[in-house]
């Protein structure tokens, strides 16, 4: 990053202040996937956003903790869980990751699309490697990131930024985690293609890398 280079707080604050999305979506399509169906317990949100992960847990049952960094999403995560009569079991707490993680070890911790123009290099590793940690003996893993996008796509989440954005290939996510022999069960690891349309209807896929581990018991 330059001098001239937004912080985190900074960046993310700007972005969600000039978009918005609802309560009820878009909730990620490979939580839903992975997770759905499982008996709940409780769970962290790694870059929440405005909550719709988190909020989907908790209709389901989970005792969720979303994290994010801009304080404006997180207001708005609030006042959607509010709505929803979900306060008790979606809470939500501002966190920068590269400096601050939150205490404690869940039943599943979910690090989806921890793409950031604005991190610093080896900064996603290291949120990665601790999610990891965060993990609850015989809890789930959940890393989720963009491989592949469609060709009419600017990049994520302004093509016109400074600071170039680079997608983490599968082997460069399995890497950063560390994870110890014998002490994980991998449930998938996959490249999974998502069809989408662009801003003027033109199609397009876009490739995801779905990592799901269990942290083995004991």
């Amino acid at each position: 990053m330059t001098s001239t280079t937004p912080g985190a707080p900074e960046f993310w604050d700007g972005f969600y202040g000039q978009r918005t999305w609802s309560e009820h979506g878009p909730v990620t399509r490979h939580l839903v996937a992975e997770i759905g169906g499982l008996e709940p317990g409780t769970a962290l949100d790694l870059g929440c956003g405005e909550g719709a992960d988190a909020i989907w847990l908790a209709e389901h049952g989970w005792t969720v903790l979303g994290v994010d960094v801009a304080g404006i999403a997180l207001e708005r995560a609030r006042a959607h869980a509010a709505r929803l009569g979900l306060t008790e079991r979606a809470r939500f707490e501002q966190h920068d990751l590269g400096t601050d993680f939150p205490q404690g070890r869940f039943d599943l911790v979910a690090a989806q699309f921890l793409h950031s123009p604005v991190a610093v290099p080896g900064e996603r590793e290291s949120i990665l490697r601790r999610a990891a940690e965060a993990v609850a003996p015989g809890g789930r893993l959940l890393v989720v990131s963009h491989w592949g996008l469609p060709p009419w796509h600017r990049g994520m989440p302004e093509g016109d930024h400074p600071v170039n954005l680079t997608l983490p290939s599968p082997e460069q996510n399995r890497a950063a985690l560390r994870l110890a022999a014998g002490q994980w069960e991998t449930l998938r690891d996959e490249i999974a293609a998502v069809e989408l349309a662009g801003p003027e209807g033109q199609p397009g896929v876009r490739q995801d890398h779905v990592l799901h581990l269990r942290r083995i018991a004991g």
